[in-house]
């Protein structure tokens, strides 16, 4: 039964743009949303209203992996992307949806990310750990200006 909820806020050194990029562009998914020794591979991006995306999580120490796919329900470009997620395991049912708010601020972006109706088994606290790893790497893709 879905029940968890996580909220996160961080404040990045970056417009707004290049954050609302990085969350619909498979080759940037793929390098910064997997957790720490995790890789990612996107199957599908469709990203536009009603459109959907799937991809795959594989643990690097493992090889195991968690697929998962899920619809873009509202995409306000430089500001606002929901979409839901569902996982491709029966063991983790439900669906989960996901609001990222994007606000441009003095100093860069605060972004804004609510995930609700985690399924029960997983921990609230190791999607806290999983978000700021992914936010971290976020910040080490869209943060530098690189000129050329």
């Amino acid at each position: 039964m879905p029940t968890g909820t996580v909220q996160l806020h961080r404040i990045v050194r970056t417009n707004p743009e290049k954050i609302y990029r990085a969350f619909l562009n498979a080759d940037a998914m793929a390098k910064w949303i997997p957790p720490y020794g995790f890789t990612c591979k996107v199957h599908h991006m469709d990203a536009r209203v009603g459109g959907s995306f799937r991809m795959t999580f594989e643990n690097f120490s493992t090889g195991t992996g968690l697929s998962f796919g899920g619809e873009y329900l509202d995409l306000v470009p430089d500001e606002l992307i929901r979409y839901t997620d569902k996982f491709d395991d029966p063991n983790l049912p439900g669906d989960i949806q996901v609001t990222v708010s994007i606000k441009k601020v003095l100093c860069g972006s605060e972004v804004t990310i609510v995930q609700e109706g985690l399924p029960e088994v997983i921990p609230t606290e190791m999607c806290y750990l999983g978000w700021q790893e992914s936010l971290a790497q976020l910040c080490h893709l869209v943060e530098p200006n690189i000129a050329g």
